[in-house]
C-alpha cells in the first residue's frame, strides 16, 4: 500500500487539487495493478478536525505488488499532482493487521509475522449522520492528546466526504508506544467506548502497517526522518 501526501501553495494550485477530487477519478480507476484507491482531503490543525485544510490532499492506493506500486506512482495522474504541489511525501506500507471494511470491501491483505520498527495506524469510519455532532465533539480532546505526544512521528486526518467519511493516520516508533497512547489517553478510550455503546458508525476499518519506506519531503524536512 502507498499513502502519498501533497501540499499545495498558491490558490490556483489549491483549486486545481480540489478539482481533482472529481476529475482524477477516471485516471485512478485505470491504473494497472491498483486494486483499491481513494482521493482524500484533509483537516486543519492537527488534522483531526471537521474544518477542511485546502492546502493538503492525499492519495491512498493498494497495489497487487511492489512492482505495480513503483510503476503506478510514475503514471501521469501522479506526475500532475507533483507538478502542482510544493511538497510530496510517499509512504510505502505493508499491512500487518486489518479488520472491518471500506466501501464494502476489505482492501488490505495482512502479511504474517511480527512487524519491527515504525508502525502506522489507520482508522476509517463512516459516521452515521445522526451521531455526527456527538462524534465531532469528542475529536478536539483526542487531537490535542495526539499533538502533544512526542512519540508520534507523523499524524494526519483525511477523508473522502467532510464530517461523515473520516480517516485518521499516524506513525509511531513501535507497537508499544502506540498501545501506550491507546491505554492512557482518557478521551481516546472514552470515545472508543462511546462508539461501541452508541453504534455511531455505519462502517469502520482498523489497520496497522509496517512502514517500509518514506520518500520525498514533508513539513520542510526529508520524509526519511519519519522513520528515524
Amino acid at each position: 500500500m502507498t499513502l502519498t501526501l501533497y501540499r499545495f501553495g498558491p490558490v490556483r494550485d489549491r483549486l486545481w487539487a480540489f478539482s481533482q477530487m472529481a476529475f482524477a477519478r477516471r485516471a485512478m480507476a485505470r491504473l494497472p495493478g491498483c486494486s483499491f484507491w481513494k482521493l482524500m482531503g484533509s483537516g486543519t490543525g492537527e488534522g483531526f478536525t471537521p474544518v477542511p485544510n485546502t492546502g493538503v490532499y492525499a492519495i491512498l492506493c493498494a497495489w497487487t505488488d511492489r512492482s505495480a506500486a513503483e510503476h503506478g506512482l510514475t503514471a501521469p495522474v501522479f506526475r500532475r499532482y507533483r507538478h502542482h504541489a510544493t511538497e510530496v511525501c510517499t509512504l510505502h506500507l505493508t499491512p500487518v493487521s486489518a479488520r472491518g471494511q471500506w466501501s464494502g470491501t476489505s482492501p488490505f491483505r495482512p502479511l504474517s509475522g511480527a512487524s519491527e520498527g515504525p508502525i502506522a495506524a489507520l482508522t476509517r469510519a463512516t459516521v452515521r449522520p445522526r451521531n455526527a455532532l456527538r462524534f465531532w465533539r469528542r475529536v478536539p480532546d483526542i487531537s490535542r492528546r495526539i499533538g502533544a505526544n512526542s512519540d508520534v512521528r507523523l499524524k494526519i486526518g483525511v477523508g473522502e466526504v467532510p464530517f461523515l467519511h473520516q480517516v485518521t493516520f499516524s506513525i509511531w516508533p513501535d507497537t508499544d508506544s502506540m498501545a501506550r497512547f491507546a491505554r492512557t489517553s482518557g478521551p481516546h478510550a472514552a470515545a472508543i467506548q462511546a462508539v461501541r455503546d452508541g453504534d455511531w458508525f455505519a462502517e469502520e476499518l482498523y489497520a496497522r502497517f509496517s512502514v517500509a519506506e518514506a520518500t520525498g519531503q514533508w513539513q520542510g524536512r526529508p520524509a526519511t526522518e519519519v522513520l528515524q
